[in-house]
């Protein structure tokens, strides 16, 4: 009869240790990734609303690149095919952001943009006629009401990337998918390494989930004000 022995794992201070590690390098990775990735969609999203020539037309396309590729061969190009092409060296953990970064950018630039053609066209004409920039629309009508909307698809897209990062293990970066399967190679538990690690991710996605709906209301009430 097939037995549990999750005692194995926490037991060990060892095994828990590389756990709590896996957990605040996804954590680090997964934040970091995700404001940089925020900060230069939010530069193409606005390149192809305002249609600016030229440079519209190639932030579309790394959009549609982005989107259209995996991650995983995303992470692999620029951990061991950027190296190649340039000549340099980084840790793996930078390589790792670095594509977690882009993949980011690629994905909230749809959401923003998709956000911001939304913006009902009256307000976009009610606000011309008051002869106002288009800098002033866009910080004080279209941006606060893309944000609200498209919040829901924001925060799942940031966790659902949370979620991949377990595709760096692939690059020997120690988050937490790499500690269980080092753990595993220890124990030769799977079973119970892998229910662990699923639980794990499930509780950090609803603590991520929970955290990013307290700033959203946070920054609603600022607003409010």
């Amino acid at each position: 009869m097939f037995e549990l022995r999750f005692f194995e794992i926490y037991r060990s201070q060892e095994y828990l240790s590389l756990l709590l590690d896996g957990i605040l390098v996804s954590t680090a990775l997964t934040i970091f990734g995700g404001i940089f990735g925020f900060v230069i969609a939010f530069i193409l999203a606005a390149l192809i609303y305002w249609r600016v020539f030229g440079i519209s037309f190639i932030s579309t396309c790394y959009v549609d690149f982005i989107r259209n590729t995996p991650l995983i061969v995303q992470i692999f190009f620029i951990t061991f095919g950027l190296p190649a092409l340039f000549g340099y060296v980084w840790p793996f953990w930078c390589h790792a952001l670095l594509a977690l970064t882009i993949n980011f950018s690629g994905y909230f630039a749809e959401i923003l943009r998709s956000g911001y053609e939304s913006t009902p066209k009256g307000q976009i004409e009610a606000a011309s006629a008051l002869n106002l920039n288009k800098n002033i629309v866009f910080r004080k009508i279209i941006l606060p009401q893309t944000i609200i909307k498209m919040f829901p698809s924001l925060s799942s897209q940031f966790i659902f990337i949370f979620l991949t990062t377990g595709i760096i293990s692939e690059i020997g970066v120690t988050d937490l998918t790499h500690a269980g399967l080092f753990i595993d190679s220890r124990i030769f538990r799977s079973f119970e390494i892998f229910i662990v690690l699923t639980f794990l991710y499930i509780i950090m996605s609803l603590v991520y989930k929970s955290c990013l709906e307290i700033i959203f209301k946070i920054s609603l009430g600022k607003r409010a004000l």
